[in-house]
C-alpha cells in the first residue's frame, strides 16, 4: 500500500524539475496565448456561445490541450475564476501557472500554485443591462468591475508587472474598438477622473486582418504605491 511504501512517501508531491526561464518568458507566453486564439474560435467541434464565462471556459481547456502537446509550453496549466494572490476576495478569469514543473523567473521560484500573470476578459460590446457600463473595458460607473480599473486600483494583480486582457470581438473589428476604448480614455481623463491620463491609452503592435486578431500594449500607473503594470490586449474576432 502507498502509506506502507517510503520510497513513496518520500517523492510523494515532488515536482517534476526545475526549469530556469528568462525575463521575456511572459510575454512569450502572451504570444503563445494570441497565436491559439485564432485556431480555439475555428476548431469545428466548439459549441457556439455567448457568454463570456463559457467562452473563457472553453478557451481554458483548449491552451491546456494546446500546452501539452506543444514543446517547450507542455509545462503550463491554464485555470479559470482563481482567487487574485493578494485580494482573496476577487477572482481572476484566466491564468497560466507551472503543470509538474518549478518556474524560475529572474530568481524567483513559481509552483504549480502560483499565477505566471493575471488575464481579465472581456466582450465587446458589453451586454445591454441597467446595471452595466458600455465602458466596461477600460472602467465601470456602478462598480470596481472596469477591466483596466481593476489593474489600475490593484483589485487585479497587484503582485505583477503585467497582465493581460483578451477582448471577446462579438461585433465590428478591432480597429473601430480601438478607436472607442480609446474616446473613453480620453474622456476620462479631459473630465479630471482620479488617476486617468492620455498615458493610459492602448498602442497597436500588431494587427493580422486575415486571423481577425490584434494585438495591443497599455502601461498604466497605479494606486497604493504599486508599481506601473503593463497590460497586453489580444483581441479576437468572434463575427
Amino acid at each position: 500500500m502507498l502509506a506502507n511504501s517510503p520510497d513513496t512517501r518520500a517523492t510523494f508531491g515532488a515536482l517534476d524539475k526545475e526549469i530556469q526561464k528568462p525575463a521575456t518568458f511572459r510575454h512569450e507566453l502572451l504570444s503563445f496565448i494570441a497565436d491559439e486564439l485564432p485556431a480555439w474560435r475555428d476548431r469545428l467541434d466548439r459549441k457556439a456561445e455567448t457568454s463570456e464565462t463559457a467562452l473563457t471556459s472553453q478557451l481554458c481547456a483548449h491552451l491546456n490541450g494546446a500546452a501539452r502537446h506543444s514543446l517547450g509550453w507542455d509545462i503550463l496549466q491554464f485555470r479559470v475564476e482563481e482567487p487574485d494572490e493578494q485580494r482573496k476576495g476577487r477572482k481572476i478569469d484566466l491564468v497560466p501557472a507551472p503543470c509538474g514543473a518549478t518556474i524560475l523567473i529572474e530568481g524567483r521560484r513559481h509552483t504549480d500554485f502560483d499565477s505566471l500573470l493575471p488575464i481579465e476578459c472581456k466582450r465587446l460590446p458589453t451586454p445591454k443591462d441597467k446595471e452595466r457600463d458600455e465602458r466596461e473595458y477600460v472602467i465601470s460607473r456602478h462598480s470596481s468591475t472596469g477591466g483596466i480599473q481593476r489593474f489600475k486600483e490593484g483589485y487585479h494583480g497587484a503582485g505583477h508587472m503585467l497582465g493581460a486582457m483578451i477582448g471577446y470581438l462579438q461585433e465590428e473589428n478591432a480597429a473601430i474598438w480601438d478607436a472607442r476604448v480609446a474616446g473613453w480614455i480620453k474622456d476620462l481623463a479631459n473630465a479630471g477622473q482620479s488617476g486617468w491620463t492620455v498615458k493610459d491609452l492602448l498602442v497597436i503592435l500588431q494587427t493580422d486582418l486575415k486571423l481577425r486578431l490584434a494585438i495591443l500594449r497599455s502601461a498604466h500607473e497605479r494606486q497604493n504605491g504599486l508599481p506601473e503594470i503593463e497590460l497586453r490586449h489580444l483581441w479576437i474576432s468572434m463575427n
